[in-house]
């Protein structure tokens, strides 16, 4: 099965019992997440700590994040896959205009 998952970038993030954590964010807001919903650590980010939790935990959590990196896990496997975004964009024809130079711009 594949689950939805964000990094989220914490202050930290501390085990409290072996079925919760306690995130805290950089706001200074804290709440409880699941074990069951931390996917591991981010190793890209380096600056801080990130953490890959699952999307549907979140949007019920007061903690801040953000929706820029996404990915996805599947727990069958405990591998991440790729998630591909394919946008066209179909450019819109302009038709050019006519315009008179500016008396006191000419030579």
């Amino acid at each position: 099965m594949k689950t939805k998952v964000i990094s989220v970038r914490l202050q930290s993030l501390v085990r409290i019992s072996d079925k919760a954590y306690k995130a805290i964010g950089f706001d200074g807001s804290t709440d409880i997440i699941p074990a069951s919903q931390v996917f591991g650590q981010d190793d890209d980010v380096q600056k801080c700590e990130a953490y890959w939790i699952s999307e549907w935990i979140l949007e019920k959590k007061e903690i801040q994040y953000s929706n820029k990196k996404i990915a996805w896990f599947n727990t069958d496997t405990g591998c991440f896959e790729p998630h591909v975004i394919v946008e066209h964009h179909k450019p819109t024809r302009v038709e050019p205009q006519t315009i008179e130079p500016h008396a006191s711009l000419t030579r």
